[in-house]
């Protein structure tokens, strides 16, 4: 009887990892030729079988008029699949804990030819390798949270001014919204951003001159700005952030132009009317109600508060190696976290824009810190076993909505629309990890002017 004979082995391909700065490696992969070959001949046979063309029955087009009508997208496909394949396999072989979606400068311009080894370089940022310091009893302190009839009364007066009416105005005054036409120029006169219909609002006396444009807050704003009238158009300078999540706007200095095209006072609603639409029987009952919202909100800033504590111990008792200069995708990710953050402390909009654009400010410290946070969380919630489900993200998105005053389902859809459902997703598992070490925490209740001696300067 003959000995069946074993099939060819597919040749392997050739990996290579290298460092390319802290927490980032550079994957080579060597495709063989022989890979390359089978993987096109596959593509084409099974196009051949689908194809059909004018002058031929399906499954009966020569495969040379195959190759010349569809060769350049099979090639595409065949490399994007073959790269995939490669990639999976090299990061699973050698155990790469990759965070993040992986780059490549030239993966795009890559072209695959029959006979010929195919070559590609990837760059991925990982998880760095430390040391996790100790998860259980953490000294924490927890502020006793209490809403005065204060408190109730700035937020309704804050909600007045959100429901209120806008009254246009021929010359504008501080705290006046100004809505045109605003431009962004860099050095070499590239235009990088034109928006119509951009906001931005004439400082008030509290604000120092500090103002927002386009993302960019400008420390002398009020006096570059002055009181434009509509029709007029303003230059604002400014140098780009350093941590900008656009890297090529990072310490550049930075032409904006803003052509006013109307200017706005919003006059606040009345109380009692705003009550009855709101369905009230009058103001007292809406203050009850803002004064129950508040109380849940105090319920978050008081976790808020503690897992500020948590984190700010896991980031003092780590040592990691990170990045002298944040990647795009990694400043970008900081943002993003501070974003959501500040959405589920109910923090309103234009409020939460200013604090980004601070962070954009920030110091490399302050940024390096975030990133150093994010990693420890990860590595944390890996420890501790931590899972989220997707009904924790639908009681996220739930939860600020209600403090956005929103429909969970407009807001679900908005954040589908900004790709920021990850971030979300993110957020939970952070918090959920947070949560987790402070279950295990030395917790001591104090009163709300003690935490502030304590912890005034951090908030």
């Amino acid at each position: 009887m003959a000995q069946a004979t074993a099939a060819p082995q597919a040749t392997q391909n050739s990996v290579t990892i290298s460092d390319v700065g802290p927490s980032r490696k550079k994957i080579t992969i060597e495709i063989p030729a022989d890979t390359v070959a089978d993987k096109l001949k596959d593509s084409i046979d099974t196009l051949s079988v689908e194809a059909e063309l004018p002058g031929f029955r399906k499954g009966r087009v020569p495969r040379r008029l195959v190759e010349k009508r569809f060769g350049s997208a099979v090639r595409k496909e065949a490399k994007s699949q073959m790269v995939a394949e490669a990639y999976t396999q090299a990061i699973e072989e050698h155990k790469l804990k990759v965070i993040g979606e992986p780059s490549s400068e030239m993966l795009e311009k890559l072209e695959i030819e029959e006979g010929k080894a195919l070559t590609v370089e990837i760059e991925v940022e990982v998880l760095p390798e430390f040391a996790l310091p100790q998860l259980q009893g953490i000294k924490i302190y927890k502020p006793a949270m209490t809403i005065s009839d204060e408190d109730v009364t700035k937020e309704l007066e804050r909600i007045c001014i959100t429901e209120g009416t806008l009254e246009e105005r021929d010359t504008p005054e501080p705290g006046d919204y100004l809505t045109g036409v605003a431009r962004m120029e860099l050095p070499d006169g590239t235009e990088f951003y034109n928006i119509n219909g951009a906001v931005v609002q004439v400082p008030t006396p509290d604000k120092d001159g500090r103002g927002m444009i386009l993302g960019i807050m400008v420390d002398d704003f009020a006096q570059q700005l002055g009181l434009p009238k509509p029709g007029d158009e303003v230059t604002i300078k400014a140098k780009g952030p350093q941590n900008h999540e656009i890297e090529r706007l990072r310490g550049t200095d930075l032409t904006m132009t803003f052509k006013v095209e109307r200017a706005d006072r919003i006059i606040p609603a009345e109380a009692a009317t705003l009550a009855l639409g709101f369905g009230f029987p009058g103001e007292d009952a809406l203050k009850d109600e803002i004064r129950r919202r508040l109380e849940g909100r105090s319920q978050v800033e008081q976790q808020s508060l503690m897992r500020q504590q948590v984190a700010k111990n896991l980031i003092d008792s780590t040592q990691i190696e990170l990045p002298e200069r944040m990647t795009e995708r990694q400043t970008e990710r900081n943002l993003q976290r501070r974003r959501m953050e500040l959405m589920y402390r109910g923090i309103d909009a234009r409020h939460i824009e200013e604090q980004i654009s601070d962070l954009r400010n920030a110091s490399h410290d302050t940024a390096a810190r975030e990133l150093k946070l994010y990693f420890i969380l990860h590595r944390a919630a890996e420890e501790l076993k931590i899972n989220v489900t997707e009904a924790d993200v639908n009681s996220r998105i739930a939860q600020m909505a209600v403090q956005r005053r929103e429909r969970p389902e407009k807001l679900r859809q908005e954040l589908i629309q900004s790709n920021q459902i990850a971030t979300v997703f993110q957020q939970v598992r952070e918090h959920k990890t947070l949560d987790a070490v402070l279950a295990q925490a030395n917790v001591e209740e104090i009163s709300s002017e003690e935490f502030e001696k304590k912890f005034g300067e951090e908030k």
